[in-house]
């Protein structure tokens, strides 16, 4: 019974988080609708027992992913809302159209097709082999197969942000009326 409880308020978390990210007018609110659309997703997999995708969910996506979000936001200043009533590409709004359709038709082929779609049970499969787990195992090939792939791109990632920030600095007043 609890677990139907949380599975209910994370749904509704999720949804909640969802419709805000949609109908937010302000970038920023938007990126902190997704958060919570993020968190919410969390919460479904600690009910699942997936702790460790729970917290990879909330370490990399709400945490890292949105950051990188709300910065590219803040850099750029979108500040101003674009003219909707003008279309730039001909033909993409009934292309959406088009393809909204056909993933709500494929979602109702899968729900009526699909094999215990409704029940939501658990799996009550056991593990193939006894040995070590895939976290154990995970974290083994992330720090010694894979370390030097994670610092180089730990370096790149600094260098790129370093990067952004000389490129987007404007320069103090002083300096634009000299020159």
């Amino acid at each position: 019974m609890v677990d139907k409880i949380v599975f209910f308020a994370a749904a509704a978390a999720c949804l909640a988080g969802a419709v805000g990210v949609i109908w937010s007018k302000n970038p920023v609110h938007s990126a902190l609708s997704l958060v919570g659309t993020l968190f919410g997703i969390a919460i479904h997999f600690v009910n699942l027992g997936a702790h460790f995708l729970a917290a990879v969910q909330v370490v990399v996506y709400a945490g890292a992913i949105v950051v990188l979000f709300l910065f590219v936001i803040m850099l750029l200043g979108v500040d101003k809302a674009e003219q909707l009533e003008v279309d730039p590409l001909g033909g993409q709004r009934p292309a959406a159209a088009v393809v909204a359709i056909a993933g709500v038709a494929l979602l109702a082929l899968l729900a009526v097709r699909g094999v215990q779609v409704t029940t939501g049970e658990s799996s009550k499969i056991a593990a193939l082999d006894s040995g070590p787990s895939n976290i154990v195992l995970l974290g083994r090939a992330l720090f010694t197969d894979y370390v030097f792939a994670f610092e180089v791109t730990s370096v790149l990632l600094v260098i790129a942000v370093v990067g952004a920030v000389v490129m987007a600095r404007r320069a103090p007043k002083d300096e634009v009326s000299a020159q």
